[in-house]
């Protein structure tokens, strides 16, 4: 697939917009707190637990310490684990895909316990149990 000129023109002029915001100048795994820590240029530092993000979770701090930065700070690359983040995206709290992120949400949401989840499970209880699925003719 051939990029244009004017192509490559625009994308340039989407990644300095981006970079606007701040872009990583160095990133390193903190052994002592257990975070990952980014320095952008605009001086924020930012840190966070690896178990927040997209394929650091069950990382060794070996593996975690191996960090490359993008040629334009935008993202962070992890060689031994094959892992990548986007710097404008941690800003905004995303840690992962999409999808990821929608999974980590809905874990989150079934082990939530509340008064009413609890009586709804005793009321199936008593009624021996979640009720089984029609199955559909297709």
């Amino acid at each position: 697939m051939a990029v244009t000129e004017q192509e490559f023109k625009e994308a340039e002029k989407r990644m300095e917009a981006l970079r606007q915001a701040g872009y990583a100048v160095t990133a390193r795994y903190d052994r002592r707190r257990s975070r990952i820590v980014v320095r952008l240029n605009t001086g924020l530092e930012m840190a966070f637990p690896p178990a927040l993000a997209e394929g650091l979770a069950d990382a060794t701090p070996e593996d975690l310490t191996d960090i490359e930065i993008t040629p334009a700070g935008l993202g962070l690359h992890w060689p031994r684990l094959d892992a990548d983040l986007y710097v404008p995206a941690l800003l905004q709290g995303v840690f992962g895909s999409r999808q990821w992120m929608a999974a980590q949400l809905g874990a989150v949401g079934g082990r939530a316990r509340s008064p009413a989840k609890a009586a709804s499970s005793r009321f199936n209880g008593r009624k021996g149990g979640r009720p089984r699925k029609k199955a559909t003719s297709g």
